[in-house]
């Protein structure tokens, strides 16, 4: 007959009987407001960065002709938010691991909407021809 070692006994360490340690501390009100007062910045930071990026990028790219200077700007863009997600990870805002993706997500379309706005409207207000009201007749 063969011999079988001897079961030990549950570690006290390790989780049985499918219990489950909590993976995240519980976060206090304090915490939650730091956090969101430091994710609406961010997100302030980056609607500014788009405004004034999109104004830059009219004059910085003048001289590129066609198709080159509108790639020119979504690079240019770009860099820009990943210069926007470096200035959020310095910010130590402190988010669980659940939550990491909210540094890059937090604002990405306002910013490229902001962005592409700007871009068009300083390029239109630039580019404008001279417009001869008096032609047009009232009502």
């Amino acid at each position: 007959m063969t011999k079988h070692p001897k079961k030990k006994a549950p570690d006290s360490d390790n989780p049985a009987n499918g219990d489950i340690p909590d993976t995240e501390p519980i976060d206090t009100e304090d915490e939650l407001t730091r956090r969101k007062r430091l994710l609406d910045r961010l997100f302030w930071i980056r609607i500014g960065l788009a405004a004034v990026g999109g104004v830059i990028a009219t004059f910085l790219f003048e001289p590129i002709e066609g198709e080159e200077r509108r790639w020119a700007s979504i690079i240019f863009m770009i860099i820009i938010f990943v210069v926007s997600a470096v200035i959020g990870k310095g910010m130590k805002i402190g988010l669980p691991p659940s939550d990491r993706k909210k540094l890059i997500t937090t604002g990405i379309g306002t910013f490229v909407f902001v962005y592409l706005f700007m871009w068009i409207l300083s390029y239109t207000l630039i580019h404008h021809p001279s417009v001869d009201l008096t032609a047009i007749k009232p009502l």
